[in-house]
């Protein structure tokens, strides 16, 4: 597998020219990550290695040469994108059927492949729509390696994986990779490490800065790694050198600094509030005060109803009981809107415009003077390094820069409370920074802050509050003390 003097663009008489004469060639038996700065064209790589672009996905490119694997499998970034039919087991079997399987022996194969990579469900005829995005993710891989392929193009394979999912997606790749060549695409590198020969370090314009072996890369290529914004090994050590408000405090005890507010009311407050999907509870809060300057880390594993929690803050999905909101009148969507931001898991679900830039004016108010609409969308387009892309639209964005778009135009009304559904997976170091650093300005001035995470750095750092979700149920196993300073009296803590 090789490619020769590549050469590639977009759509759009303005998009930039990447891949700019890049080449490498990757032996059988190869295990190499590709490691970038998002929008660096990591994903399109994969896709044009193998053959998905052009042969499905038709874009302007030139290259001398490009040697393509015979027997290939992909994994998507997003796992929607990759089924082809609605049950589990249908979409195991649809491979299956494709390989002249027997019937008889199918439903054995099919669990061994579930097995596989740890996706455990009662009954494996269930609709792939109730699954959590980890539990998807499982299962895109699972129906890959039932293809038996020589090439697997894995393009982050684990971003929507709890901690213990992405030992055993790891753990499955080691296992069965043997003499495969993989070919990966990966921020969350910490778990992956020791099953690389190569790592091959792409520039923002998508040039070959270096390609070698990994360690020897790292320690080579720190600088220009820290520069470009990519993840490396020691990432948040060295930001924390520097930030010494980042450094670990322990879990829900991150970025404790006084916030000014008026008097100590509670932001938000739920009594027995449960979220219902398919008839059946998904979530369930017994009795929690939510304050100003609250950061909420939701942790939990895949399918434990961490997104559901969300959703049904939301009013996204039928709900019992009550979860009140300051100011706001109504129990609808549209009444929370005014005064909370959401962001979903997948960002596509968000986007309802043509380009960037009106993705972001969309969500401010009616009769707002149209240079005021401009003022508000160029600030969030700088601080989210969106600039360049606000003509673009946002289908045409990489996953990072989907995500950061996402997250921009839930802030861009400045809600009271931000319910945030993994906003930093698929984004690299420099991304994910600036978010954090974005949210944390908010939240000292009073923003509320419920985020959903599987990322312990952003827990033990960040967060000032834990809500640990087990089946569903949610429960408080980190508060920190945050001090309030009540304007002209003592300072408050609340505990």
């Amino acid at each position: 597998m090789s490619v020769t003097n590549l050469r590639l663009k977009y759509p759009g008489d303005d998009a930039p020219l990447i891949f700019q004469g890049v080449s490498f060639s990757i032996e059988r038996g190869e295990k190499v990550l590709l490691l970038g700065p998002s929008g660096c064209g990591k994903s399109t790589l994969l896709q044009v290695l193998s053959g998905i672009v052009p042969d499905m996905i038709e874009l302007p490119l030139k290259a001398d040469e490009i040697r393509r694997p015979s027997r290939w499998g992909y994994v998507f970034q997003d796992p929607d994108t990759q089924f082809c039919m609605p049950y589990i087991d249908e979409e195991i079997a649809f491979v299956l059927e494709n390989q002249e399987v027997p019937r008889e022996d199918m439903p054995a194969r099919i669990l061994y492949y579930l097995e596989l990579v740890g996706l455990h469900v009662p009954d494996a005829h269930t609709l792939i729509s109730t699954l959590s995005q980890g539990m998807k993710q499982r299962l895109a891989i699972a129906s890959v390696l039932a293809l038996e392929p020589e090439v697997l193009f894995l393009d982050e394979p684990t971003a929507l994986l709890d901690d213990e999912g992405t030992k055993q997606v790891w753990d499955t790749i080691r296992a069965i990779s043997g003499d495969k060549t993989l070919l990966i695409v990966e921020h969350k590198i910490s778990g992956m490490l020791d099953l690389l020969d190569r790592l091959i370090i792409l520039t923002p314009e998508g040039k070959v800065l270096a390609d070698g072996p990994p360690l020897a890369m790292f320690e080579a290529y720190k600088e220009q790694m820290r520069e470009y914004g990519i993840w490396y090994p020691e990432v948040w050590e060295d930001y924390a050198k520097e930030n010494p408000q980042a450094n670990v405090k322990g879990e829900g005890q991150g970025n404790m600094q006084s916030i000014n507010v008026g008097p100590l009311v509670p932001v938000m407050a739920f009594h027995d509030f449960v979220g219902v999907r398919g008839g059946q509870i998904r979530t369930s809060v017994d009795n929690f005060s939510v304050y100003p300057g609250d950061w909420i880390a939701v942790v939990g594993a895949n399918g434990a109803g961490k997104s559901s929690l969300l959703l049904a803050i939301m009013r996204l999905i039928q709900t019992r009981g009550s979860c009140l909101i300051a100011g706001v009148k109504g129990n609808k969507v549209e009444h929370l809107a005014e005064r909370v931001g959401f962001v979903f898991q997948n960002p596509e679900f968000q986007f309802v415009t043509n380009s960037v830039e009106e993705e972001l004016t969309y969500g401010l108010p009616e009769g707002q003077p149209k240079n005021g609409q401009w003022a508000a969308a160029e600030l969030l387009l700088r601080e989210y390094d969106l600039l360049a892309l606000r003509e673009r639209h946002p289908f045409q964005l990489s996953l990072g820069q989907k995500r950061r778009l996402s997250v921009a135009s839930a802030m861009v009304r400045g809600p009271r409370i931000l319910l945030l559904d993994e906003p930093t997976f698929g984004l690299d170091a420099s991304g994910t920074l600036r978010m954090l650093e974005q949210l944390e300005r908010l939240r000292a001035s009073g923003t509320v802050i419920v985020m959903v995470t599987h990322d312990h750095e952003i827990v033990q750092r960040w967060a000032t509050r834990v809500w640990q979700v087990e089946a569903g149920r949610v429960t408080e196993v980190a508060h920190a003390p945050i001090v309030y300073a009540a304007p002209g009296g003592e300072p408050l803590v609340c505990k």
